[in-house]
C-alpha cells in the first residue's frame, strides 16, 4: 500500500475512535495483514492485532450455518462482537477481503461505534477494498 494511501486510511481510523471509550481502530486484509491503524496503537500491536482479528472473522465466518434459518441457504458474516469485563471488540467487513477493528470500553456507545464504522466503510468505498495476497513466486514445484 503506498504512504499517501496509509495516511488517510490512518486519519479516517483516528476519526472513528474520536469517541468517549472508543480505543483503536485497525485496518486489516483477510489475511491479517495490517493496512492501516489509529494513532492510539503502536504498529507492532496493531499488526499481532490484526492477525488475531484475522483469525476470528474466519470462525467468525465458519459458524454461520448455527443461525441459518432452515429456509435460508446461508447467513453471510456481517459483524462480530467480543464482549469483556472492561470493553468490546467490534469487526465488521470494510470491502473484499479488507476488515475493519474497533476496541472500546466498556460503557461505550455501541450503537454509535457500529454506526460511525458503517459510515467509515461507506465513505472510504473502494480505498478499503483489499484483495488477498497472491503468492509471486512462478516456479515448479519446490525441492
Amino acid at each position: 500500500m503506498n504512504d499517501h494511501l496509509n495516511k488517510e486510511l490512518g486519519w479516517m481510523l483516528d476519526e472513528v475512535v474520536k469517541m468517549p471509550e472508543a480505543r483503536h481502530a485497525i485496518l486489516l486484509s483477510a489475511d491479517g495483514m495490517l493496512r492501516a491503524h489509529s494513532q492510539g496503537i503502536d504498529r507492532d500491536e496493531a499488526e499481532r492485532q490484526a492477525a488475531a482479528l484475522s483469525g476470528l472473522q474466519s470462525i467468525s465466518r465458519s459458524t454461520g450455518d448455527f443461525c441459518t434459518h432452515p429456509q435460508h441457504h446461508e447467513s453471510p458474516w456481517r459483524q462480530t462482537l467480543v464482549e469483556f469485563a472492561h470493553g468490546y471488540v467490534f469487526l465488521i467487513a470494510a470491502g473484499p477481503g479488507a476488515y475493519l477493528a474497533v476496541s472500546a470500553g466498556e460503557n461505550v456507545d455501541m450503537e454509535a461505534v457500529t454506526y460511525r464504522m458503517q459510515k467509515t466503510v461507506d465513505r472510504l468505498g473502494k480505498e478499503l477494498v483489499s484483495p488477498p495476497r497472491q503468492d509471486t513466486w512462478q516456479g515448479g514445484s519446490p525441492a
